[in-house]
């Protein structure tokens, strides 16, 4: 495995970097690009390494973003994060990337960056970032655990007030819940969130299924009825002594994995 840390920008100092964990072998590949959670004040290491290691067990590639956060704001978690995507798709040939097989895998708030690409990496704040480019820096699949979507009732306001500050305009917010804007380019995208989430409200996950329906974009959704915010694997790899584990939410990997495979018609 080629496991490299690589700077995004030639002018930060510790943050954003991306690990890559690249699998050996003489064809192309997917690559899953994982954004951890963390509020947009930290990224979890616990939905990081765990995670792109479950996606190359399943023989596909991975990468972990540790993008920009608190008390960096918008738009450059989101620049971060289309950086990330152009340059795996520079590095394809090289790395034996299938360019066209890339998918973003966000937790809680890093689930709402990874939709953000999804709904917003076509805009001029976003492509203005050098070496960013669209459609370059556009996913070919979402998948979203727990993730923050709306700001609105239903929203977790510490990741907004991170993200945006808390003197942000009733226009960005709106524009940064991202239930409003989905379209038909969205990717297609896979969901999972428990019920009884309280941290981060399942209506969320549910707010942005409905809105995928409404713009025709396939998506699946899976919602188990018991589980704390943050679980991540939900298995004994990534109890941190209080989260604990649950054989029946931790099927939501296999389940992501049998979706990626048909998504991108894989022989993996």
């Amino acid at each position: 495995m080629k496991h490299l840390r690589f700077k995004l920008w030639q002018d930060s100092d510790e943050r954003p970097y991306l690990d890559t964990y690249i699998l050996d072998g003489q064809r192309q590949r997917p690559l899953v690009l994982v954004l951890p959670g963390g509020g947009y004040g930290f990224t979890s290491e616990r939905e990081a390494e765990p995670i792109a290691l479950q996606f190359t067990a399943a023989g596909f590639h991975a990468a972990v973003l540790h993008y920009s956060v608190h008390p960096v704001r918008h738009p450059m978690p989101l620049r971060d994060a289309a950086k990330a995507m152009c340059v795996l798709r520079l590095q394809a040939a090289e790395w034996q990337i299938a360019p066209d097989q890339i998918a973003v895998c966000g937790f809680s708030a890093g689930g709402h960056l990874a939709a953000s690409l999804g709904v917003h990496c076509s805009q001029s704040y976003v492509t203005a970032a050098p070496g960013v480019s669209y459609p370059a820096n556009r996913p070919n699949a979402l998948i979203l655990g727990y993730p923050v979507i709306s700001s609105g009732p239903h929203g977790h306001q510490g990741s907004f007030d991170h993200l945006l500050g808390p003197e942000a305009t009733a226009e960005m917010r709106h524009e940064m819940s991202l239930e409003h804007q989905v379209s038909p380019d969205t990717p297609p995208t896979f969901l999972w969130h428990t019920g009884d989430d309280s941290a981060v409200p399942v209506e969320n996950s549910l707010l942005f299924a409905a809105s995928l329906r409404r713009a025709g974009v396939s998506f699946e959704l899976h919602v188990y009825p018991h589980g704390p915010h943050g679980f991540s694997l939900a298995t004994p790899e990534t109890d941190n002594g209080e989260m604990g584990s649950n054989s029946h939410v931790a099927t939501w990997m296999q389940l992501c994995v049998q979706w990626l495979q048909q998504q991108f018609a894989s022989q993996i």
